[in-house]
């Protein structure tokens, strides 16, 4: 019997219907894009963008509606040894010292395992160096009895000025070194580096590794080499490997000049500039050329008020049909009030959740971002680009540069005659608004109130939105049996206590940290701390 399709009108999710009665509406809970979950485990010696690489790749994945989140092994190390004092506790020879970083690594595994099976999480991006076969058939061990998918990233550079740069950027302000000055925290640092070279054991394509799924990025993306990619996931992880770079650049994003339909406070549409739309066009002009910017590329939409806008530049500019405003459908060219007259039960929609909302015969930010993310591939290739668009497309690129969730996406302030300011640093990004002091008329439209009080951000009635990966929203490291107090590093010779209890931990792996350690209750003694 031929089945109807009913639309769910909080999501939007097209489902068939049985004995014409609707189909239950789904749980509330994240889509899943990963079925099983993946864990991305980050290889390579210190100093080779391995966090970098974690935190962009984490951004991109929650932008496009897949909730990542990082697990860097190192601040599990930095919460349970409080006072870093040299590189001797990374020497392969400081047993102690080993068993420490062991036991981190696997408080910070079980946080996974927490994650990906209890917190709604899709992916993991488990960051440490990894440098050792055996670290790595411990994951895939653990792999294994988690029903995880395992994927490797390997950052190989052998360019001294490369690692130098990074160590400078990085490394010398990093909580390890902050009562330290940066030429002693330099070397230290490029000790700790020698430290690991003596244990490292690259992933071998050939013989050893070569069942394996994983990319190794050579010299900062100048070569790639990918073996055995099995899913759309990794697929999609290489491909945005492979067009981030980390040339110094800057992005700038604007929106059009003031159209006549901003004046009336109609959606959509394709009108021309007002008379300030215009003015703004030329004092845009004269703000690129004061940027004085090498080889500066300009992108609009195929839009009237975006091209008349980029005309006034004097430049040549690349049309861009993916830059177009959102289609608001039937309700295009309508007023927010002709809406909330004409189709209440859809401004209402609207309102409850305006990431999944879909305007009839038209699009949601959702759809947005799945259009969108091909200009952002292209703007990860490129240097110096200024984005000429609309509100909606504006606030999808400023939420993946931000590392904004989707809950904060549509309200994402973008004003026009404002120009923002993208400057790529560290581990995220530098934002400078700048008005070129021309009026224009306000096109935002805050969240209403009663929806503000609402449910949380992570899941909301009858929508998701995914998890985010700013640093407010990242739980602290757990590291249990602490006896709630501090650990502070201990002598190469010297005891030191348990970080977590092997009994806590999945049996095999238990069994296997006390194969290597020879038993953590019987070399890692509780000691008295001072």
């Amino acid at each position: 019997m031929t089945r109807e399709l009913t639309q769910n009108r909080i999501q939007k999710i097209w489902e068939p219907t049985k004995d014409d009665r609707p189909a239950p509406r789904r749980a509330a809970g994240a889509p899943h894009f990963a079925n099983p979950p993946t864990v991305i485990v980050m290889v390579g010696l210190p100093a080779r963008g391995k966090t970098y690489m974690s935190k962009k790749l984490t951004r991109y994945l929650n932008w496009i509606g897949m909730p990542t989140k990082v697990f860097n092994v190192g601040e599990y190390r930095r919460e349970a040894v409080k006072n870093y004092s040299s590189y001797d506790f990374f020497k392969p020879d400081n047993e102690c010292a080993v068993k420490i970083r062991q036991q981190c690594a696997l408080a910070a595994l079980r946080d996974v395992t927490s994650y990906l099976k209890d917190e709604g999480g899709q992916v993991a991006v488990f960051d440490a160096t990894n440098t050792t076969r055996d670290r790595r058939e411990l994951i895939l061990q653990f792999g294994s009895e988690n029903g995880f998918k395992i994927f490797f990233i390997e950052s190989v550079c052998d360019d001294p000025s490369v690692i130098a740069s990074n160590i400078m950027e990085v490394k010398v302000s990093c909580p390890d070194y902050r009562d330290c000055n940066k030429t002693d925290a330099m070397l230290d640092f490029q000790r700790r580096i020698e430290c690991y070279k003596t244990s490292y054991q690259p992933l071998d394509p050939d013989q050893y590794d070569r069942d394996l799924s994983f990319i190794k990025v050579i010299d900062v993306g100048r070569r790639f080499l990918v073996n055995r990619i099995q899913d759309h996931i990794q697929s999609k992880i290489v491909y945005y490997l492979m067009n981030i770079h980390v040339q110094p650049r800057t992005i700038y994003l604007c929106r059009h000049g003031e159209s006549t339909d901003n004046l009336q406070g109609r959606l959509g549409g394709d009108a021309g500039l007002s008379p300030r739309g215009k003015q703004f066009a030329a004092a845009l002009a004269g703000f690129v050329q004061e940027q004085q910017l090498k080889d500066l590329k300009v992108w609009t939409s195929q839009l009237c008020c975006s091209i008349q806008t980029a005309e006034h530049l004097g430049v040549p500019y690349e049309q861009w049909k993916a830059l177009n405003e959102i289609d608001a459908g039937m309700c295009e060219e309508m007023t927010y009030d002709e809406m909330k007259e004409k189709y209440p039960e859809e401004f209402a929609l609207r309102d409850e959740d305006k990431y999944y909302y879909r305007y009839p015969a038209g699009e949601s930010y959702q759809d947005l971002v799945q259009r969108v993310e091909p200009v952002i591939m292209d703007l990860e290739r490129q240097e110096n680009v200024l984005v000429i668009c609309h509100q909606a497309i504006m606030r999808c690129l400023l939420a993946y540069f931000l590392d904004k969730s989707a809950e904060e996406m549509p309200y994402l302030k973008c004003p026009l005659h404002t120009v923002l300011k993208l400057t790529p640093v560290a581990y995220g990004c530098k934002v400078e608004s700048m008005s070129l002091n021309v009026e224009a008329v306000n096109t935002h439209r805050d969240r209403p109130e009663e929806v503000k009080r609402g449910p949380g951000t992570l899941i909301r009635r009858n929508s998701v939105t995914p998890l985010t990966s700013p640093e407010s929203n990242i739980k602290k490291p757990r590291i249990d049996d602490l006896d709630q107090a501090p650990i502070h590093e201990l002598p190469p010779t010297g005891a030191s206590l348990a970080l977590c209890s092997p009994s806590r931990l999945p049996l095999s792996l238990s069994q296997n940290l006390r194969r290597r350690s020879l038993g953590l209750r019987d070399v890692l003694q509780p000691m008295k701390l001072h």
